[in-house]
């Protein structure tokens, strides 16, 4: 940090100045509303939750759109923008009913048709998706507020599906939902509880969103991701700055109200600070992964990617990420995180000891000789920058020929998508992070989907491994799932559809006079009270 009082102020009017903040405070148009003024982790650049899994775009998502259920702080399905629902005798056919007084932000009222549009656009994508859409015989608007899904034989998670926050089934109008699901929609038009200022979109900079006054939120009490959405702000600006020490002075100074994803070394400053509030949304924590790409050798062999095991140290990581050793696990081999109900061990033992020998017998093997190995380094995400750093020592470490490709966030959330030659427009290596719920269940966890074209960048290819998470979601015995999720696990450690770095917790930071901060596991901004 600067010491010059002199110089923070003006790294902080610099900073705010080029986020648009002082210009919109000169305007004064709202100066009687309440905004609240949020430091996001990443700039918002995709603006389809359905096209991508990025976590900026989700949370965009989570502000304009609604969905049908939600889960609730014990990871329960509740209705959100469903009334009712009825299940027939047999456990095949679901009928369920819009709530009254649901309406887009353009005025026209959500129905069943937008429904199944929705529906049916976002289960080409999504994991979890994709697997109800393989037990579902037909999906049908009955009328303007009824909308039926049948089955073909039965499957306990429907409503658990239909619930999950991150990249969830966010219902959009018919037009736009019949958007080809690989192309990005153009229009963003929900019916949730802020409504997306397009206008004062800002790449690089700024995104506003309003409240959106027709919303009309459940009666049901607050909890988690279900009850009552209930805006208490006028406006939400996210504002995006690189720079954390900048951040980091702007929240001190009260110029911003809420730090998403402050450094984790700023943790114990933070803490200290009575003006500020450290807040763990995200009781199961982050995993930080490295994500090989599947259709290029070296790493379509699974010898290759069994190496990057024996050269991964996690604690090595985890010192570089997060460095305050209250945050993170010293060892976590679980792929659907340690502390949830699917934790397990097996099959971990190559990640827990590094071993550059074996590493490099096993590239050997896999026909390695010496090729350079394209590494995405994104240079303004500090945690992803500190994995890729480790990630490129280790490689060169193991003899591998490392390209390292320097660019921001945004551009990697591009590139990653891009399945072209990785000399080209494509890659080999790149980093992310995944948490919550979604990734403690082998059916939700999008990174661990292997089903090849359906799964997310990096295109894990093992039909075995898929045939098993099925055979987990078809069992409702708590015992024997226990033992398929373990044959999950060990073929998992086999063909390695990502290597986990490690679990770590990442808090937000607010000032105090912020309230109802919900323990959501993701960062939204319903019931949140600026006084």
């Amino acid at each position: 940090m600067k010491n010059s009082r002199s110089t923070f102020s003006q790294a902080v009017r610099y900073a705010l100045v080029a986020a648009g903040v002082l210009m919109a405070a000169q305007a004064a148009p709202a100066a009687a509303q309440k905004t609240l003024k949020v430091v996001v982790h990443a700039d918002l650049k995709i603006l389809d939750p359905v096209w991508t899994t990025a976590f900026i775009s989700n949370r965009h998502a989570l502000l304009i759109y609604d969905m049908l259920y939600g889960l609730d702080s014990k990871l329960v399905p509740q209705p959100q923008m469903v009334e009712k629902h009825a299940v027939s005798d047999d456990g095949l056919v679901y009928t369920f009913t819009l709530r009254p007084g649901l309406k887009f932000h353009d005025g026209a009222p959500v129905t069943s048709t937008d429904v199944v549009a929705s529906w049916n656009r976002w289960n080409k994508r999504d994991p979890m998706g994709q697997r109800l859409a393989s037990f579902t015989a037909s999906l049908e608007a009955v009328d303007d507020k009824t909308f039926r899904l049948t089955l073909k034989e039965k499957y306990g998670l429907v409503l658990e599906t239909l619930g999950k926050s991150t990249g969830g089934l966010f219902i959009m109008p018919e037009r736009v939902a019949k958007t080809d699901p690989q192309q990005q929609i153009k229009e963003y038009v929900g019916s949730g509880p802020f409504v997306f200022e397009q206008s004062e979109w800002r790449p690089g900079n700024k995104v506003v969103y309003r409240k959106n006054p027709d919303y009309v939120p459940r009666s049901d009490k607050t909890d988690a991701m279900a009850g009552a959405k209930i805006a208490k702000v006028d406006r939400v600006e996210w504002l995006y700055i690189p720079d954390h020490n900048t951040s980091l002075s702007a929240l001190q100074a009260g110029e911003i109200d809420y730090f998403e994803a402050p450094p984790l070394d700023f943790v114990p400053m933070l803490e200290k600070n009575p003006r500020i509030k450290v807040i763990d949304i995200e009781p199961l924590g982050l995993q930080g992964i490295l994500r090989p790409n599947f259709l290029y050798p070296p790493f379509n062999h699974p010898k290759a990617r069994q190496a990057l095991l024996y050269m991964v140290k996690q604690e090595d990581y985890m010192r570089a990420v997060v460095g305050n050793p209250k945050l993170y696990k010293k060892f976590c081999g679980a792929f659907f995180l340690c502390g949830s109900d699917n934790e397990s061990s097996v099959g971990s033992e190559p990640l827990m000891k590094q071993d550059f020998e074996k590493a490099k017998a096993l590239m050997k093997e896999a026909g390695y000789n010496g090729e350079k190995i394209v590494v995405l380094q994104p240079t303004d995400r500090a945690q992803y920058n500190a994995m890729t750093m480790v990630t490129i020592q280790m490689l060169r470490k193991a003899g591998l020929n490392v390209d390292v490709q320097a660019m921001d966030w945004g551009t990697v959330l591009s590139r990653r998508a891009n399945k072209g030659n990785p000399y080209e427009t494509g890659y080999h290596l790149f980093h992310t992070t995944h948490g919550g719920p979604s990734t403690a269940n082998p059916v939700s966890n999008t990174w661990f989907n292997s089903r090849c074209e359906k799964a997310n960048p990096g295109w894990a290819c093992d039909m075995e491994l898929d045939k098993l998470v099925e055979d987990w979601s078809r069992e409702s015995d708590r015992a024997k799932r226990k033992v398929i999720l373990d044959r999950i696990q060990a073929r998992a450690y086999e063909t390695v559809p990502y290597v986990p770095i490690g679990q770590y917790t990442q808090p937000i930071a607010v000032r105090s006079n912020i309230s109802g901060v919900l323990i959501t596991n993701v960062p939204v901004y319903w019931n949140i009270e600026k006084k």
